[in-house]
C-alpha cells in the first residue's frame, strides 16, 4: 500500500518511513501543508498520516482539501494535540483515525491495517476472489486449501488487484503503488507485464483465469 507521511519533525518522519517501509509499504514523506497537497495531486495514496501542527499551516486544512476529493484515501491523524475538542474535529473533517503523540510504531502499523481493511470492506484478515484465499498479514495465497508459492511482488500486485476489484488499474497505478516511484520513467515498459504473466501462470494452474482481464493498451481488472 502507498503511504504518504505529513510530519514537519523530520526525525520522527524518518522513523515512521523506515519502520513502515520494512512493514512492506511505500512511503513518502512530505514536511509541509503545501507539499502535501501537490503530493496528493499527483499519486495515488492507499492511506495519509497526517501531523496538525505544520510550518505553513494547520493539518485540518489539508484534511478539508483531501476530503472535498471525495478521495477514499484513509487519513490517520497524528498529533500532540489530546485535546477531545480537536479529536472531535478532526473525526468531522473526515479523519478515520486519530493517535496522539508518542505512540507506539506496532499500534500505528496495526491502526494503518485496520482503517485500510475497514474501507475496503473486508473484516477479517483475508481476502477471497474465485476460490483463492488470500492471507494479508502472512503473504499467502491458497487455492481449495493448496499453497501457491507467489513472490512478494506477484502477491502485491494480486492483492491489490483483488481489493480494486471490478476496476480497471492502469500499469501506472501498479507502478506507483508496488514500486514507487522506482519506474515511473519506465512505466510503459514491460516490466509489470512479465509479473503479471507469472502471476496468471501460477494461478491458471489451478482454475480457469477468465476473469483476470487484460485491458489493453491500460492495465488489467480482476472481475468477481
Amino acid at each position: 500500500m502507498n503511504i504518504l507521511i505529513v510530519e514537519d519533525n523530520k526525525e520522527l518522519a524518518a522513523e515512521v518511513y523506515d519502520f513502515l517501509c520494512k512493514s512492506g509499504y511505500i512511503c513518502k514523506i512530505a514536511n509541509n501543508c503545501a507539499d502535501a497537497l501537490e503530493e496528493f495531486g499527483s499519486s495515488d495514496y492507499d492511506a495519509m498520516l497526517l501531523d496538525l501542527g505544520l510550518p505553513d499551516g494547520d493539518g485540518f486544512e489539508v484534511l478539508k482539501e483531501v476530503r472535498k476529493t471525495k478521495s477514499k484515501m484513509a487519513v490517520i491523524v497524528l498529533t500532540a494535540r489530546g485535546e477531545l475538542d480537536d479529536r472531535i474535529n478532526g473525526l468531522h473533517l473526515g479523519a478515520d483515525d486519530y493517535l496522539t503523540k508518542p505512540f507506539a510504531l506496532t499500534e500505528l502499523a496495526a491502526r494503518i491495517f485496520a482503517v485500510i481493511r475497514r474501507i475496503h470492506g473486508f473484516t477479517l484478515n483475508n481476502l477471497g476472489i474465485h476460490g483463492f484465499l488470500l492471507q494479508l498479514q502472512d503473504y499467502k495465497v491458497t487455492f481449495n486449501e493448496v499453497s501457491i508459492n507467489l513472490t512478494k511482488k506477484e502477491f502485491d500486485i494480486f492483492q491489490y488487484l483483488v481489493l480494486n476489484k471490478n476496476r480497471v488499474i492502469t500499469r501506472l497505478q501498479l507502478t506507483e503503488h508496488i514500486w514507487g516511484d522506482i519506474l515511473e520513467i519506465n512505466s510503459d515498459s514491460n516490466f509489470i507485464d512479465v509479473h503479471v504473466r507469472n502471476l496468471r501462470k501460477k494461478l491458471d494452474k489451478h482454475t480457469p483465469i477468465d476473469w483476470f482481464e487484460t485491458v489493453r493498451n491500460v492495465g488489467y481488472r480482476i472481475n468477481e
